[in-house]
């Protein structure tokens, strides 16, 4: 009877662990769009800054995590009149309704799922131990960076990609640390299958919201899919639920990361749905035209 007990209790810790790991690895929505590496929680910080101080001299500056790199350049939201008088992206978004439905949920199982793990997970782990950890996940994702920057002409891009992987394998231990960027001056590609397609003349068709994916529009679907096909985990680790506990992993690790900084953007935001949409379509644009 003892015996029976134990297996199902073991049971049902499978399926609880099964259903919390796709949470933890997607929901969310806020911290998946709103990245440091580029500017995007920044601008939306300072977006709602200047949404909420209409006639003021100069918007609230965003908050940032503790020793965190400074971020690029952010496109401000406070300049979107000058953008749209030189052809602003338009926000093609015909499933909105929906949209809004499924950015919902994400947000409530970020706030009550993965933003309470990564609080305890950033108290648990430190956070120069954190970026290491995402200085490896970094390392290993150059392969698609690699082909989608031949893809779309951007030799040295790819000329990069291939020497910050030698580099930081080797004198990084690994992917651990980031000597090509902090001693050779040698940044990521950041590129993607989307991007090509873009480059390629695809438009980017509607905007698109799923359960338990990021923002994206139907042409970055498809380069997700195709740039998922390309990692080198999805052959290093050929079982499904080993990569899913990966992904998971490393989007528990960059929440923590970025505690603060996205605490910032949710406490200033007024419409974070549009305003994720718009830094989310804006940033696009301009990294397909970079």
């Amino acid at each position: 009877m003892r015996s029976g007990l134990g297996g199902v209790v073991r049971g049902c810790s499978v399926v609880v662990v099964a259903l919390l790991i796709p949470v933890l690895a997607g929901c969310g929505t806020v911290a998946s769009t709103l990245r440091t590496d580029d500017g995007l929680a920044v601008a939306a910080a300072d977006a709602a800054a200047a949404d909420r101080a209409v006639g003021a001299e100069a918007p609230a500056p965003a908050a940032r995590s503790v020793d965190a790199a400074p971020p690029a350049p952010p496109l401000l939201y406070a300049q979107a009149p000058t953008a749209l008088d030189a052809g602003e992206v338009e926000q093609y978004d015909p499933w909105e309704s929906f949209n809004e439905t499924m950015f919902d949920v994400n947000y409530r199982l970020d706030r009550y799922v993965l933003k309470p793990a990564a609080n305890v997970y950033r108290h648990v782990m430190p956070e120069p131990f954190q970026v290491l950890i995402a200085n490896g996940f970094d390392n290993i994702r150059w392969v698609p960076r690699f082909v989608n920057s031949v893809l779309q002409g951007k030799f040295g891009g790819a000329g990069r990609e291939v020497a910050r992987f030698l580099i930081n394998s080797t004198a990084g231990i690994g992917g651990l640390f980031d000597p090509a960027k902090d001693y050779w001056g040698i940044p990521a590609s950041k590129e993607d299958f989307g991007q090509t397609l873009g480059v390629w003349g695809v438009g980017p068709g509607p905007y698109l919201v799923l359960p338990l994916l990021p923002p994206m529009t139907v042409r970055d679907g498809i380069g997700m899919g195709v740039d998922g096909a390309m990692d080198p985990l999805s052959y290093v680790l050929p079982f499904f639920w080993d990569r899913l506990g990966m992904k998971a992993g490393d989007t528990l690790n960059e929440r923590a990361l970025n505690y603060e900084l996205f605490q910032g953007v949710e406490e200033t935001t007024i419409d974070l749905y549009s305003s994720v949409r718009h830094f989310y379509l804006q940033r696009r644009d301009r990294q397909i035209r970079e």
